[in-house]
């Protein structure tokens, strides 16, 4: 049964053109079986011939077989061919050009002659037998199935527009989909890159001052320069894992279980990076002011991460002998940051050098990172020297 239904819709011109043949074998019954009522024997046949080539031809050639089928029904009308099996035809037609949504023309005028066919019938072959109230409603019964088959082809019509719009619409909401995965996917990058850089930043600045200080002391304290050097090898493995955690979420096809990646770091771990930056050989004074309370996951990376680029700026600009504090200051709304130092660092070289990369992106990675948690940041030189850092974290309560 699948097979006769996958051909029949492969095939619809053929399935159209066998009920066509079948429907002028009928019409040649009815013309031999009745002949003394049909009218001339030739125009029967003529009207046969046309309403079947209307079924056969509907799918293919809708209007013009609409066309060809009014002008056939005016035929009957002049060549006095009564209603007979081929106008079966009439009903067909009208239902398909109901149903297309090409030519709104051809569905108003195929309800319109649907309408008329059958008064005209009746006047043209009026039945003596009966009365005039009996014709009016004979004449409404027998208009009643031409107004169906345009209403069911209307019907028709609409669930496939209706069907038509849902389907662009999933297609318009399946490309609005791929277009912000895109959008998401370019600013987890962003995020990955201001990560990144912040870790190599720190860290690599550290192992670079214990490096040089490991080997100033190498030979007149030995004691001190291992020191610096399990100092380098602990950071070292810290970056190392950190930027694993970074670039795996970069890598596809891959189970995430497969690897072990550092969570991301808190506001606790601020303490053991002030810690790190002591045994750089940074003075550092650490406060916390206020109720420490869990806070939320993006404003407590954002808080690691100013402290940890403000102090390698500091490192790297404040010059010799400097010294630096960071507090931490919890309000009933908001986290507040302070990191200052006493060195020789100016605005002009954070914002120019860009506290780590020589490319500008220290302090500005810092405003991308509190724009996206919504706080605010003020930097700028103290006025008794060296450089001051100042934001404020808001807190979103649900």
């Amino acid at each position: 049964m699948q097979r006769v239904y996958e051909f029949i819709r492969r095939h619809p011109t053929g399935v159209d053109a066998f009920w066509g043949i079948v429907l002028f074998g009928f019409t040649v019954l009815w013309v031999w079986g009745g002949a003394d009522e049909t009218g001339p024997t030739w125009a029967a046949l003529l009207v046969g011939v046309a309403l079947s080539l209307v079924l056969a031809l509907r799918r293919r050639r809708p209007e013009q077989m609409l066309v060809l089928g009014a002008v056939t029904g005016v035929a009957q009308l002049i060549l006095d061919v009564p209603v007979n099996t081929a106008d079966f035809a009439m009903l067909v037609i009208i239902y398909t050009v109901a149903a297309r949504d090409r030519s709104r023309w051809a569905s108003r005028l195929a309800l319109a002659g649907g309408l008329v066919a059958a008064p005209l019938a009746q006047l043209r072959w009026p039945s003596p037998e009966v009365t005039t109230t009996q014709q009016v409603f004979l004449v409404i019964f027998l208009a009643v199935p031409f107004a169906l088959a345009w209403v069911l082809g209307d019907s028709i019509r609409t669930r496939r527009a209706y069907f038509a719009e849902l389907e662009e619409r999933a297609t318009r909401l399946e490309r609005e989909r791929e277009a912000q995965a895109k959008v998401a996917v370019a600013a987890e990058r962003a995020r990955i890159a201001r990560e990144l850089h912040d870790v190599v930043a720190h860290n690599v600045s550290v192992m670079v001052v214990q490096a040089d200080g490991a080997a100033y002391v190498l030979d007149a304290a030995p004691d001190q320069a291992k020191q610096a050097l399990e100092t380098i090898s602990t950071t070292g493995r810290q970056a190392l894992a950190e930027m694993r955690r970074l670039l795996g979420v970069l890598r596809t096809g891959d189970d995430p279980e497969s690897g072990e990646y550092v969570p991301q770091p808190d506001v606790q771990q601020i303490e053991d990076l002030v810690e790190q930056v002591r045994r750089a050989g940074l003075t550092v004074d650490f406060r916390i002011e206020g109720t420490p309370r869990p806070l939320p996951s993006g404003v407590e990376l954002t808080a690691y991460r100013i402290v940890q680029e403000a102090l390698t700026n500091t490192r790297k600009h404040a010059g010799p002998e400097v010294g630096a504090s960071v507090r931490l200051v919890y309000f009933d709304d908001g986290l507040g940051l302070l990191v200052e130092d006493d060195g020789r660092g100016s605005a002009h070289e954070l914002y120019e050098d860009g506290g780590a990369d020589g490319q500008g992106h220290g302090l500005i990675g810092m405003r991308e990172r509190i724009g996206m948690v919504g706080g605010t940041l003020d930097a700028g030189p103290r006025p008794g020297g060296g450089f001051r850092i100042s934001a404020l974290l808001p807190l979103k309560t649900a």
